[in-house]
């Protein structure tokens, strides 16, 4: 998508527990979208306004899919709101999900979604929630020490596809404002920055999170981080269901609603939450060329 963009974009708007997407269908990936109108199309003020952008591509259509595409038929290629490239998104594969179904490229069931992550099998159910196979959690043995305000905790390094911090807090309020990252050290840990979550319990098995996403700032939730917030949480109290054998479930409360977190004996970890399209329509082009500044 540059200034030789003519035509009118179509696109949509869905979010996942209040994390939230410009959705671009794009299936013979002919739309090129540069950092700069991601940003644009994110921007909350003079945009869309987005926690990101799902771009949607026939997995065949996309250099980076192409590896993906005899096991599933269309690719996410996910962005940040400032326009960088992710490896993956939680909430984002349910919407990503819930807008092939919309769109009328699948039913309701079983779906393959291609990510930067690899192949995420998705299910759509009936009762309108969305659960998603996430794949296995690393757990480097590296950490980092996370500061805000003049507190400081250890943060437990879990990667599900991209990397997450995670720090366990008293209270949700010691994270601050999260307008900004912040710090950590060894910043060497993370060469790419990072995910950073704060969790505080609020009871058996069950934690409440607040999250600076990498590249979005604070966000309304963050599926992927919840999953590593869960691993975090469970390792934490002492489970691991590769070695007693049994599922461990655990719930996670974000700002905006609730995700439920399951991780199985094989490290398969399943996230189910809900879906929503709210709108869709189409953005003029002469707004795609950025206005020149003197």
């Amino acid at each position: 998508m540059t200034s030789t963009q003519t035509s009118p974009l179509s696109f949509l708007k869905g979010h996942g527990t209040e994390n939230d997407f410009v959705i671009v269908p794009d299936a013979d990936n002919a739309v090129e979208l540069p950092a700069d109108v991601v940003a644009r199309l994110c921007d909350r003020r003079a945009g869309i306004g987005g926690d990101g952008l799902l771009h949607v591509v026939r997995s065949a259509a996309h250099p980076e899919a192409r590896s993906m595409a005899a096991e599933a038929e269309w690719f996410m290629d996910y962005r940040n709101a400032d326009g960088s490239v992710a490896e993956m998104c939680g909430n984002g594969v349910r919407v990503f999900a819930r807008y092939l179904e919309h769109a009328g490229h699948v039913t309701a069931g079983e779906v393959a979604v291609a990510t930067r992550g690899g192949v995420k099998k998705v299910h759509l159910d009936k009762d309108g929630s969305v659960t998603v196979s996430m794949g296995r959690a690393l757990l480097p043995e590296d950490g980092v020490t996370v500061t805000v305000e003049g507190r400081s905790w250890p943060a437990r390094n879990v990667n599900m596809g991209n990397p997450h911090a995670v720090a366990f807090v008293e209270s949700l309020d010691h994270a601050g404002t999260l307008f900004t990252e912040p710090p950590y050290t060894p910043a060497e840990v993370y060469p790419a920055g990072v995910n950073i979550e704060f969790v505080a319990d609020r009871g058996p098995r069950h934690v409440a999170m607040r999250v600076h996403e990498r590249g979005a700032a604070e966000t309304r939730s963050c599926g992927t981080g919840a999953c590593a917030v869960a691993v975090a949480t469970a390792r934490r109290d002492g489970v691991d269901p590769a070695e007693s054998g049994t599922p461990v479930t655990y719930t996670v409360d974000v700002l905006g609603g609730r995700l439920i977190i399951t991780e199985h004996p094989d490290g398969e970890i399943e996230m189910t939450g809900p879906a929503v399209i709210v709108a869709e329509g189409v953005i003029d082009s002469s707004w795609l060329t950025p206005p020149h500044t003197a």
